[in-house]
């Protein structure tokens, strides 16, 4: 199993860093259009994920694969890969670096193993998280193949939380923390994971915006509270482009009554 495991990994590095490569090339450099959703979408989207969707079928034939851009019906498959080529397009288009290609790997349903490679950073984040599967499968999560975790601090006006622009609802007298909005579902979630952030919440992510970072965050020791629908296990035959996961992530659950009192604020 370990080789499984090491096949996945070295599958993720060198598909990523062969995306990412040209992508920094078209950093800031593309039109963007408007999907019928209201988010934006360029051609570096659509080129990466047909890069990383072919990649994917050329080493994983027996996979299926649910992607923002593509296939967005979960196929009846023991393993699935669930990706967003390019997490952050709004902050790529315009030219902020942070953005990034989001991969999570899920068995039955459920991730259990996250890759997000962040090139204008130079920082890659991986993490594994068996769950209830029962795979026999390594432990931990990473930044840069340094282990990362949870910040267990507590609540201060010195520590940071992270929040999205649908959730400006949370900002309300007497929030204990300094607020920052990265404009990346899953980089959001990740700062927590590394502890430079106590927290964090997203009011409407899509599932491939959040299955890698899922693994990583509980593998980190994070904890994840779905405040509307639980995104895991997926479910065969299910269109999930509509379907959105709002949650509130946080580095310790001691911390965790702190921030709810401010989620009345927060439309789901």
């Amino acid at each position: 199993m370990n080789n499984f495991w090491d096949a996945i990994l070295d599958f993720c590095a060198v598909t990523t860093t062969r995306v990412g490569k040209q992508l920094m090339l078209d950093f800031g450099n593309v039109q963007a259009d408007q999907k019928s959703d209201g988010t934006l979408v360029t051609q570096a989207d659509k080129w990466a994920d047909h890069e990383i969707r072919n990649s994917i079928s050329a080493q994983f034939p027996e996979h299926g694969i649910l992607s923002e851009e593509s296939d967005q019906t979960f196929p009846d498959k023991e393993w699935c890969w669930v990706i967003d080529p390019l997490d952050g397009t709004t902050n790529f288009a315009r030219g902020i670096p942070i953005w990034g290609i989001s991969i999570g790997l899920l068995y039955q349903g459920t991730p259990v193993f996250g890759y997000v490679h962040v090139p204008p950073l130079n920082q890659t984040f991986h993490g594994f998280w068996a769950g209830s599967s029962g795979l026999e499968m390594p432990k931990g999560a990473f930044l840069n193949n340094h282990p990362i975790h949870t910040s267990n601090d507590d609540v201060s006006g010195n520590h940071f939380f992270n929040l999205c622009s649908r959730s400006t609802g949370i900002i309300q007298p007497g929030f204990p923390c300094k607020l920052r909005m990265l404009g990346v579902a899953s980089y959001n979630f990740l700062t927590v994971a590394t502890g430079a952030v106590l927290g964090g919440i997203e009011a409407t992510p899509k599932v491939w915006d959040i299955a890698g970072a899922w693994v990583i965050l509980q593998a980190a020791g994070g904890f994840w509270m779905s405040l509307k629908n639980p995104p895991f296990p997926l479910i065969a035959g299910v269109d999930y482009s509509s379907i959105s996961f709002p949650t509130l992530v946080v580095g310790d659950l001691k911390i965790e009554s702190v921030f709810t009192p401010f989620l009345d604020g927060v439309k789901l």
